[in-house]
């Protein structure tokens, strides 16, 4: 018999500890604890009144809590004195019919596991969909978190006790998350589509009109007619456009003003050896949303446009948002010239995938602001906050400004051996200081970013002291005055730094983007949306570029970002989220429509 809501928050304390027990193995004092905060709205209200009451208890109730766990088909399950939950998800996992070699494998594992983090592996075994991972996923990570330094790994422990409670916690509320887990199916689905000389290492490649691209392009056209949009077409940059037409406006429009456009979207291409849900999340989850609408017969006051960027990554060509710049009016005529590493120009590129590459064609792209009501975007974060903080929803509060730097050093190149260290011109032990210097001003500043991301030394040699050195500067902010008080003191800490050293730094900026600030209603609707799932409200800025950086140059945006696993790792096969997650995220998008519904009664 499944437990409800209603019942859980009327029961008493005595009871509804009852039905709460076996979410926390062996540890019915974080339900206890998080009982006090009833009633919960939601699911993940409760959920996170249990991370809420984790996070408070100290380090050492966590230590007992991992160490309340068993090892991964140790000798617990040997034995069979796993509890109930435990054997469920090891059998779901497969790991109850280990061969004799994986199993031996495990173990050695668990031995090697234990002597280095004094605790036991802990992993959701049921995984982000919750219907269980292969035994070979299971050992390649327990292989990979082997090398974690112990703080993390011990909080990342924690993090998959978490999941395993939220899942366990589905369970016992006859819970699914149906929409949550189609949406996870359309990202692996897409997912099979990769460029030559990737596909065969199984790595998710999708540059700009190359055939994985077109192939793409075709399922998101072939999604977007079955989830029931009006319009569906591939336009002349290639990218996927959606449309759901508006309903009869509830009041008379002035005559000649038709109902205005909700735009939304995200781009669909990858970096090299990418991950599934980064661009991609932001198409599937308004799309989920249109198909329920479409499936309830329902209209809103306003259309829907959904875009599947054709090109943000700038990977094929030096052509970053490509696909979102044509529709504000900002595609370069000189990239149709440009050539990719096979020679192959973006115009003979466009022509081979049916495009009328043609200036006439793509400038008729551009949108009319006036006909938008804006644009929102979702996407994964790309970033370690939401995970560390066990909170599936962000709402960004702006796209960081940022500006980037090529610089070199010269010094002087001389012995190794036989210059004394107060007679060195040594262009690395500069560069060094100045990466010391950039990291505390970032810290001292909120939000801000520094990152010396390339670093080299031309010609190098053991015994030499380095004369040269190349490297970069890639700094961010929140808003612009932000980023540039932080690239002044870096760049006059630059010069101190020669003068002192006698070393002479050369500085090129390569690249400087503006900031883009959510619009403060838009952002309020997200936060409106957040806060209706029972969850808490996060503010955080993006310190990644999105599309919503170039649509924010025309009409008002805000995004919502959605908690990655792995530490929040993006442009990497190891960016991930769970079908929970999503589905809150597409409760939230529903819920932003909604509130826009109601506005234009």
């Amino acid at each position: 018999m499944t437990t409800t809501l209603p019942q859980l928050n009327s029961a008493t304390p005595a009871e509804a500890l009852r039905l709460l027990d076996g979410l926390y193995e062996h540890s019915p004092w974080i339900a206890e604890q998080a009982l006090a905060q009833r009633p919960f709205v939601s699911l993940a209200a409760l959920k996170h009144a249990m991370v809420t009451v984790l996070a408070q208890a100290g380090v050492d109730a966590q230590l007992a809590l991992i160490r309340a766990h068993p090892e991964l088909a140790g000798k617990a399950m040997e034995s069979r004195s796993l509890t109930a939950e435990s054997t469920n998800e090891q059998q779901k996992a497969g790991l109850t019919n280990c061969t004799p070699e994986e199993l031996a494998h495990i173990q050695q594992l668990n031995a090697q596991y234990l002597a280095k983090f004094g605790f036991p592996f802990i992993l959701a075994v049921r995984g982000p969909r919750g219907t269980g991972l292969a035994k070979r996923e299971i050992i390649a990570t327990f292989e990979r978190r082997l090398g974690h330094p112990v703080d993390f790994e011990r909080a990342e422990c924690l993090r998959h006790i978490h999941r395993i409670a939220e899942i366990r916690l589905n369970d016992k509320f006859g819970f699914t998350p149906t929409v949550g887990n189609e949406v996870w199916d359309w990202h692996e689905d897409l997912a099979r589509h990769s460029d030559p000389g990737f596909a065969e290492r199984g790595e998710l490649t999708v540059t700009y009109l190359t055939d994985a691209h077109r192939a793409c392009a075709a399922d998101l056209v072939a999604g977007m007619k079955a989830c029931g949009f009006d319009e569906v077409h591939i336009d002349a940059v290639g990218n996927v456009v959606g449309l759901y037409r508006a309903g009869p406006h509830p009041n008379p429009l002035p005559e000649g003003e038709g109902a205005k456009t909700l735009l939304t979207g995200s781009h669909f291409d990858t970096v090299r050896n990418g991950g599934k849900y980064d661009g991609r999340l932001g198409i599937f989850v308004p799309m989920a949303c249109v198909k329920q609408l479409h499936t309830a017969s329902k209209r809103l006051p306003f259309a829907i446009e959904v875009v599947g960027f054709a090109e943000e990554e700038g990977q094929r060509y030096k052509a970053t948002f490509l696909g979102s710049g044509a529709l504000t009016g900002h595609f370069n005529p000189a990239w149709l010239d440009q050539r990719d590493a096979d020679g192959v120009t973006m115009r003979q590129a466009m022509q081979r995938a049916g495009l009328p590459a043609t200036l006439e064609a793509i400038g008729a792209l551009k949108r009319d602001p006036l006909k938008y009501l804006g644009f929102v975007e979702v996407h994964i974060e790309q970033g370690p906050v939401l995970n560390e903080l066990d909170l599936p929803l962000g709402v960004v509060t702006s796209i960081n400004a940022s500006v980037r730097h090529q610089c070199e050093a010269i010094g002087m190149a001389s012995h190794a051996g036989t210059t004394p260290m107060n007679r060195r011109r040594d262009a690395a032990s500069a560069v060094a200081e100045l990466a010391l210097f950039m990291e505390q001003r970032a810290l001292a500043d909120g939000d801000s970013v520094a990152t010396i991301g390339m670093l080299q030394v031309p010609g190098g040699s053991i015994n030499v002291v380095p004369g040269r050195c190349r490297f970069s500067l890639d700094l961010r902010a929140p808003s612009n005055a932000q980023r540039d008080a932080l690239e002044r003191d870096i760049l006059a800490r630059l010069r101190a730094i020669g003068e002192r050293r006698g070393i002479t730094f050369t500085t090129e900026e390569v690249m400087r983007a503006c900031a883009a600030p959510s619009a403060p209603a838009w952002q309020a609707r997200w936060e409106n949306a957040v806060v209706a799932q029972g969850l808490p409200l996060h503010r955080m800025p993006s310190g990644a570029g999105h599309d919503a950086m170039k649509l924010h140059e025309v009409m008002p945006q805000a995004m919502l970002f959605v908690r990655g696993l792995n530490s929040g790792i993006s442009h990497n096969p190891l960016e991930s989220t769970t079908s929970d997650d999503i589905e809150l995220c597409v409760c939230a998008f529903s819920h932003l429509l909604e509130q826009l519904s109601t506005e234009h009664r």
